[in-house]
């Protein structure tokens, strides 16, 4: 009876964990990146991929235009630097095309690169503009065209664009970029009027639907600020459609409401990020901005819808007024980020350059203190060896080395409670109606013998850290995007694409992620059997039963995510492996049976 019993809880528990799992991963655990390969007739083939924005159902078909037509529209001034190309349009002044050279949509050698920045009008329209509000002075718009003093901005040579309303005074904005991904922008107002003006200086960015990477409770996609010298991380494009509060608006009372969300900061920043893009509004520093983000914005800048073509978001700060009286000019300057969230290359805008918390692009979370030594240990491996999957495998040496000691103990200490058991058998029968009592004297038994029955599962605790750490870095960083192994993984941060239900691609179909069995997750299943083979049976029927599905259970759990971590997983299982083969030798009592009481 007891044998059915344990059978169908083993039974349960399995399909408990295989049902319920991909619920809770999805929840709590984001996906591995999109498979960026597809192994089909035995061949290694490139799959395309989505771009950076999800356009929404235009009002009509003429709504949405081709981009290369809307590009030839207006005159322009070109971008041109190591990271950065596109172009200015000097009708409205907007930076609304940007692609990244140094990163491809996919891994096909023939690959456009990355666009982050189209016009609007077209399906992914996405751009930053600067301009100025205020009232009795005439202001340029969007349809004012700008007059630029060179063709081409690189990091050598700025561009000034200016505009003159006819009405004394002059509109100037001075626009130079650096190597990376920065833009920065002065806009100086000169009045050479008879009377004083009033402006205040703004900057949006302006985003078409929402990032095609949903937001994670662990990985943050969308609405993103610092204000105050505090990431917000509370605002998505679900809060500003209405949808729902999020998570710390309703739990901690924070403010996150349809339409219109304001914040007013000293310093900080604000934009929209995704994955693995970041545009963001940087004001100076010292100075004090009303900061925004809007929901379901129309052309004419309301809040009042989010249907088709009005589905909109921006991101927005206004400095001050300020005053400017007859031959006087003032000049404000901002910043403007769009490109690739490359650790060091946040860090440095961080550390050196004084911009607050921009590093907090990337969604570290609460544990970035132990997420980024391991990102910079991988990091620096991988620029030593030069294949991701080998520096994975370096650092799972690494790693295992480090912990070889705390596993030596856990022998012992195994070894030890082997040692007692007898007499933990004595006691548990001599007491079995006294369950405190018989609590008591086990605890007294381990006092007396110096055994700790807590040892054993210390390496558990210390990998699941480490295991999470890697997770996080190979799941937010640049760095390891379309970084490949050898033969058909050529993505890291993607699942194993050799799936053994379809015959390792012969057969044209591809099984659902839940029946995504590679290669890598049958080695992880067999590594793992073998690893539990090695341990001492379990005194406990439940156990066993458990311990014997286990393998083939996590099997199906991990071959969802990215093939880095299995990578990690299979061989740390094959050398735990290893050292439990050379610790059975140093400790021959865990061989044994138990001796009798």
């Amino acid at each position: 009876m007891d044998d059915k019993r344990n059978i169908i809880l083993a039974a349960v528990l399995t399909i408990a964990i295989l049902f319920g799992w991909p619920m809770i991963a999805n929840r709590f655990f984001p996906p591995a990146n999109p498979p960026v390969t597809k192994v089909q007739g035995g061949k290694t083939t490139p799959l395309p991929q989505s771009g950076t924005a999800a356009a929404p159902a235009p009002d009509s078909p003429q709504a949405i235009r081709d981009r290369a037509i809307v590009l030839r529209e207006s005159p322009r001034v070109a971008i041109d630097t190591p990271k950065l190309k596109g172009s200015i349009n000097l009708k409205g002044a907007r930076i609304d095309d940007v692609l990244l050279p140094t990163h491809k949509e996919t891994i096909a050698k023939d690959s456009p690169p990355v666009r982050l920045f189209s016009p609007s009008g077209t399906k992914d329209a996405y751009f930053a503009s600067f301009a100025w509000a205020g009232e009795g002075v005439k202001l340029p718009d969007a349809n004012s065209v700008w007059t630029p003093d060179r063709p081409t901005l690189t990091p050598t040579t700025p561009v000034t664009l200016r505009w003159d309303n006819g009405a004394g005074q002059r509109f100037i904005m001075k626009l130079s970029v650096d190597q990376d991904y920065m833009l920065t922008v002065a806009q100086t107002v000169e009045n050479v009027g008879t009377g004083s003006v009033v402006v205040r200086p703004y900057g949006l960015i302006s985003h078409l639907g929402p990032v095609t990477t949903p937001s994670t409770w662990t990985i943050h996609t969308g609405p993103i600020g610092v204000f105050n010298n505090a990431a917000n991380y509370d605002v998505n494009f679900t809060n500003l459609d209405g949808d729902e509060p999020g998570f710390f608006a309703s739990v901690f009372g924070t403010k996150a409401v349809r339409g219109v969300n304001s914040y007013s900061t000293t310093g900080g920043w604000l934009g929209f990020t995704d994955h693995y893009w970041h545009t963001a509004l940087i004001p100076a520093q010292n100075a004090t901005v009303q900061a925004q983000f809007r929901g379901c914005v129309t052309r004419d800048g309301n809040t009042d819808g989010c249907a088709g073509d009005a589905k909109r978001y921006q991101a927005d700060m206004t400095y001050g007024a300020v005053a400017i009286a007859p031959g006087k000019s003032a000049t404000i300057t901002s910043r403007l980020f769009v490109g690739a969230k490359e650790t060091t290359v946040l860090e440095r805008y961080t550390d050196k350059e004084g911009i607050a918390l921009f590093d907090r692009a990337i969604d570290w979370g609460w544990f970035r203190w132990f997420e980024k030594p391991i990102f910079y240990l991988l990091d620096w491996l991988f620029r030593m060896i030069g294949n991701f999957g080998v520096a994975i495998i370096c650092l799972t040496f690494i790693v295992r080395g480090l912990m070889f000691p705390v596993a030596q103990r856990q022998f012992a200490s195994m070894a030890a409670m082997r040692a007692i058991q007898p007499k933990m058998k004595a006691i548990q029968e001599r007491y079995k109606d006294d369950k405190p009592k018989q609590q008591q004297e086990i605890m007294q038994l381990y006092k007396s013998e110096k055994v700790n029955p807590l040892a054993g599962c210390l390496p558990v605790f210390l990998q699941i850290p480490i295991f999470f750490a890697l997770y996080k870095v190979l799941m937010l960083t640049i760095e390891m995007r379309h970084q490949p192994f050898i033969l058909w993984i050529k993505d890291l941060s993607a699942p194993d694409p050799l799936h053994i239900l379809n015959l390792f691609g012969l057969l044209n179909f591809t099984p659902p992620a839940f029946l995504g069995i590679g290669v890598l997750a049958v080695i992880l299943g067999i590594t793992m059997f073998l690893q539990f083979r090695l341990n001492p049976a379990p005194m406990d029927e439940m156990q066993k039963q458990v311990f014997s599905i286990m393998p083939w259970m996590m099997m199906f759990v991990m071959a969802p995510f990215a093939a880095g971590l299995l990578i990690y997983w299979c061989t740390s299982n094959i050398l735990t492996i290893a050292q439990q083969w050379w610790l059975y030798r140093q400790h021959p009592v865990l061989n044994q049976p138990v001796a009798a009481k």
